[in-house]
């Protein structure tokens, strides 16, 4: 590896910390000492963790000591202390790599980039952990100015593929300011393709489009950070300016789905032994499952059907295969506009009821203009197509219309196995999925009984597409599976899940949820031993890549298992006082409760005018970014340029609240040889597997 600078000796200027003799006291003991700090960490009591690892690296040296306390000490903004102690361990372990490295970051934090530059020099060339290093070094010289080593070191970490969005992100930050905007979409455009929710790189990459005259894809970049963050005043700005600019109509440069045609489906009967229900599904749903305002509602059965009122079952109209009808809420009254343009009035609800004469052909309802993907960058409207029946409530309070899918909860699953999991993943791991998703069905029946329905079609619930999202391995996973469900005490569990869970999962309690039994972490690693973690390690854990079975990259972006995103201040400050309260410029961010999953559940955010305290994974994620966060398994650090901060960068992992089942990791076992059960098992290792076909309760299914 070419370096390009000398390092010159320092040394004479660290503090003195420990005596460069034997440690006088014994191995056990130290050992003890050790765990002891860990747990007051752990029990988060930072501040005496930080006092007890300092204490234990003065009395005897110990190297995970110098490294827990710089740790904390980073963690709680004050990067001088951890210089401090760095520059002291590294007096007495000159050639490990984790506290050369550890320095470095401490120096970089503290906004002293030649030091750090110094300290990067001495690290030994790792393959696997280039790019990590050429991001440090490239930030060491874009703070001395030394911009096209900078350019160079950042080319060299994408390639490298540690952190590819972080690196590409940082690289067109450069060429935008070198007014180089071709090369600056390139880069910007990576960092989005890598991971989609780098919502800052989405921004930046949109403002280089504009600049270089391509409006349509500016326009469809700013159109997906608006589906996620609608307040932010120069995305607004930007879709007004550029929308007569469009050469092509809007709906077609955003992308929406139009179904021109409806699917030949065949009616999922479940045998004898299952029972089964229907189960009412609100579609097109706001994020937090509640009904978005709507006052027209397009559909078209498939076959011939019937239009009833639900409550009394009298007979309104009826209609043929394929006809196009609209419901509509005009003036504060509601009724059916056929394809003849005749008025059909109804009150509360009218309930759409196609049927099939021909056995073994099932029907479907292809409704219009749904949302999809409420308040993430995917977000969309489009057709979608369903099975079962269609009720339309109109309803007074909210003065909307809400379209419901009533459907068989095993055709329910259909919809959600593909939508929730990528299909090409294993068939176990779908399987796995398959029982989560009814023992979730089961338990929430009602959830969002106010509005008229049992789920939503969102993450709120679980994501429905209905036929639009079934697949031919989703539905067989489905079947393979009918009525089979995880139970404690004999009542369906809480049968949560995430995308990854980053290495390891989070119990419920840690969450800020309440303290469930069957919720209790359990570790995805195959290269590291959780009994023995300390602080320190959540740096190596999120910053290199580790051996996990959630690693698994068939078919699914890394970007899920480890992230990183770059919060300028700038918009941070915006983001508290939009959702929060002005507290001025940011000054920092800083963990006040980390759990041994790693995951932040309280955080304080300072600024120059005040402070705000963010409790619970989901608040944290909805209030430290444009958008969210992945997950609240992070670490971060604060970058200075000329003595002011000007941005924080997250190194993060896993893709959810991390609670329960983690369908990647599923995936990773699965391709490893677990079948479905046992999958469940780990997840799950006090649920019962309960299966209707063999009438059995199993703690310990194989």
């Amino acid at each position: 590896m070419k370096r390009f600078f000398t390092f010159v000796c320092f040394l004479a200027f660290m503090p003195v910390w420990a005596a460069d003799k034997e440690p006088s006291v014994p191995a056990e003991t130290e050992s003890a000492r050790l765990q002891e700090a860990g747990s007051l960490y752990f029990d988060y009591k930072q501040n005496d963790a930080l006092d007890a690892y300092i204490e234990l690296s003065k009395d005897t040296g110990n190297r995970q000591a110098f490294l827990n306390a710089a740790f904390i000490a980073m963690e709680q903004n004050n990067p001088k202390q951890a210089v401090d102690i760095m520059s002291a361990a590294y007096r007495l372990y000159p050639q490990d790599r984790e506290v050369i490295e550890m320095a470095a970051e401490a120096y970089l934090a503290d906004g002293q980039y030649r030091a750090a530059e110094k300290f990067l020099s001495l690290l030994p060339e790792n393959p696997d952990r280039a790019g990590f290093f050429h991001i440090n070094l490239a930030r060491a010289q874009i703070g001395l100015g030394e911009r096209k080593l900078a350019k160079y070191n950042l080319k060299m970490a994408a390639r490298a593929g540690t952190h590819p969005a972080l690196a590409n992100y940082l690289l067109g930050i450069l060429y935008e300011e070198d007014k180089d905007y071709e090369k600056a979409a390139d880069v910007f455009r990576k960092a989005t393709v890598y991971d989609h929710q780098f919502i800052e790189a989405k921004k930046h990459y949109a403002a280089v489009l504009e600049k270089l005259g391509n409006y349509n894809e500016a326009y469809r970049q700013y159109r997906m950070i608006y589906s996620s963050e609608k307040n932010l005043k120069d995305v607004n700005a930007a879709l007004s300016r550029l929308k007569p600019r469009l050469s092509r109509p809007e709906k077609e440069i955003t992308g929406g789905k139009e179904i021109l045609k409806h699917t030949f489906v065949k009616p999922l009967i479940p045998p004898e032994n299952v029972q089964t229900k229907e189960i009412k599904i609100g579609i097109g749903m706001r994020s937090n499952g509640r009904p978005p305002v709507r006052t027209t509602v397009h559909f078209i059965p498939s076959h011939n059907f019937k239009i009833t009122d639900p409550q009394t079952g009298t007979l309104l109209a009826s209609g043929k295969a394929k006809e196009s009808w609209v419901a509509v809420l005009e003036n504060g009254k509601a009724y059916l506009l056929t394809p003849a343009n005749q008025k059909i009035p109804f009150k509360k609800s009218v309930l759409i009821t196609p049927s099939s004469n021909t056995e073994g052909e099932g029907h479907t309802i292809i409704v219009k203009n749904v949302m999809s993907g409420a308040g993430m960058t995917w977000a969309s409207v489009d057709d979608k197509e369903y099975r079962g029946q269609l009720q339309i409530t109109y309803h007074s309070t909210l003065k909307t219309l809400i379209p419901i899918n009533i459907v068989n909860i095993e055709e329910y699953l259909q919809g959600v196995i593909s939508s929730e999991m990528p299909t090409q993943f294993p068939i176990d791991a779908l399987r796995a999925q398959a029982v989560l998703a009814r023992t979730y069905a089961l338990k929430h029946l009602g959830k969002h009984r106010y509005y008229g329905y049992d789920l939503c079609d969102t993450q709120n619930c679980q994501v429905y597409g209905g036929v639009s999202s079934e697949s031919e391995r989703g539905n067989a996973a489905v079947e393979s599976t009918m009525g089979e469900i995880l139970q404690y005490d004999n009542k369906p569990i809480e049968s949560v899940f995430s995308a990854n869970c980053g290495g390891i999962t989070q119990s419920a309690k840690e969450a800020g949820w309440y303290d469930t039994p069957y919720l209790q972490p359990v570790s995805d690693y195959k290269d590291f031993d959780f009994n023995q973690l300390q602080p320190y390690h959540f740096k190596e854990l999120l910053q290199y890549p580790h051996d996990a079975y959630s690693r698994y990259d068939k078919n699914v972006s890394l970007a899920a298992f480890r992230w990183t995103r770059v919060v300028e201040e700038e918009d941070l400050s915006q983001i508290i006082k939009q959702q929060k309260k002005d507290i001025g410029r940011i000054t920092a961010i800083i963990p006040l409760r980390r759990g041994r999953s790693g995951y932040v559940s309280r955080l304080l955010v300072k600024g120059s005018k005040g402070s705000v305290t963010l409790n619970k994974e989901n608040v944290i994620r909805n209030n430290l970014s444009l958008g969210m966060l992945r997950s609240s398994y992070f670490i971060v650090e604060p970058n200075y340029q000329d003595r002011e901060l000007k941005y924080f960068v997250f190194y993060g992992g896993g893709w959810g609240h991390g609670v329960g089942f983690d369908q990647t990791g599923a995936a990773g076992r699965a391709d490893a040889g677990q079948n479905y059960k046992e999958i469940l098992h780990h997840y799950f290792p006090l649920a019962d597997f309960y299966s209707p076909a063999q009438q059995i309760h199993a703690k310990s299914p194989k």
